[in-house]
């Protein structure tokens, strides 16, 4: 366990990357941030940093030793592969991670979980780029949390969770994105492409670069398959659930409900909750992350027995912005203290789909 944690911030904007990525960083106080960190990273002492996803814990990913103190750090489980960060120009930088066939004399088991494939991506976070660089080797980094949290967008979220587990976080500011990289498999001799885990590349992204670049060619578009939506698979990692707070989460589905299943109107929905949580209802505190615009939302605080802690999306409209506010919502609910969270379904179409697409218990209800 680390003596103390360190909070180092960086400016993103004081680093540059020239046309053939060679940085210069302008600050001298990031300068020396990004040093120590990268010093810290050589000792084979994991390091959080930001990434424009979410918050990443980093080490050396080809040395085992390195890679092994994120395992113990987070408590994650020793089948759950990391993916492997790069700094350098031949990789599309941002939040798309893609599986490469893994040369074993290079990767170490640790990292791929003995699997015969390594997951790659290249962040466009300028501080994440330049840590990788200044280091000199890729990094290895899931998010920078305790395994099975919600996943940390800003630096106060990685302290409040890792606190003492780690030496140095390096604050970049909130993550533009807020959800993990999409994970893309493109290795099966069927052609086609399979989502492993949606996230901030949405599969409308892929499909209409897809379109475009078989368009001039007698080969058909390879078809975009879904984890959970159109396949399931026992690779190891992809049996983890991704968020999880200390209090229970509800997701609640205001969509037709599935042939069996009666929806409750929200006032039964609400007498039911109150039956069933250990507390009087004057003391229920509920969190609800639910569009600004939600029909429901207002259906539920009409009931002032129940103390309320609001933390809106945003528009239904702008599924950008609840995506970049769902991880912040889960563990800013969770530290207010609340009993349960309640958050409401949003259309599975562009980053809505990687929002929707987590085993979480969920409820009908009527809407209205």
């Amino acid at each position: 366990m680390a003596a103390a944690t360190q909070v180092l911030a960086c400016d993103s904007t004081s680093v540059v990357f020239s046309s053939d990525d060679q940085v210069a960083i302008s600050s001298p106080e990031t300068l020396a941030a990004l040093r120590t960190a990268a010093s810290c990273l050589k000792d084979l002492l994991p390091v959080a940093f930001p990434t424009e996803t979410v918050y990443g814990l980093g080490a050396i990913a080809l040395n085992a030793t390195a890679a092994l103190k994120i395992f113990s750090t987070k408590g994650r489980p020793a089948d759950n592969p990391l993916i492997v960060h790069v700094s350098s120009r031949p990789f599309l930088a941002g939040p798309l991670t893609l599986l490469f066939p893994c040369d074993h004399n290079l990767i170490p088991d640790i990292i791929t979980a003995g699997q015969p494939t390594v997951a790659i991506r290249m962040p466009s976070h300028p501080v994440a780029r330049a840590l990788i660089a200044i280091t000199d080797a890729p990094l290895a980094a899931p998010s920078a949390n305790s395994s099975g949290k919600p996943s940390p967008t800003r630096a106060e979220h990685v302290l409040n969770d890792l606190n003492g587990k780690i030496t140095i976080i390096l604050d970049g500011g909130p993550c533009e994105v807020g959800l993990e990289s999409t994970v893309v498999d493109g290795l099966h001799e069927d052609g086609n492409i399979r989502i492993l885990r949606p996230g901030g590349i949405t599969v409308e992204d892929i499909k209409r670069v897809l379109v475009n670049g078989f368009s001039d060619t007698d080969t058909p578009t390879p078809e975009i398959l879904v984890h959970r939506r159109d396949f399931r698979t026992t690779t190891p990692g992809m049996k983890y659930r991704h968020y999880s707070p200390s209090v229970p989460v509800t997701l609640m589905h205001t969509s037709d409900a599935p042939l069996g299943i009666e929806p409750l109107s929200p006032s039964a929905f609400l007498e039911d909750l109150k039956r069933s949580m250990p507390h009087s209802p004057d003391t229920l505190r509920v969190g609800l992350l639910m569009p600004s615009d939600s029909i429901l939302m207002k259906s539920l605080i009409s009931d002032t027995t129940i103390q309320w802690h609001e933390f809106p999306f945003g528009l239904v409209s702008e599924p950008a912005v609840i995506a970049r506010r769902l991880f912040d919502g889960l563990l800013t609910l969770e530290r207010e203290g609340v009993d349960l969270i309640l958050v409401e379904e949003v259309p599975e179409e562009n980053e809505g789909l990687a929002i929707m697409n987590r085993p979480v218990a969920g409820m009908w209800l009527y809407s209205n």
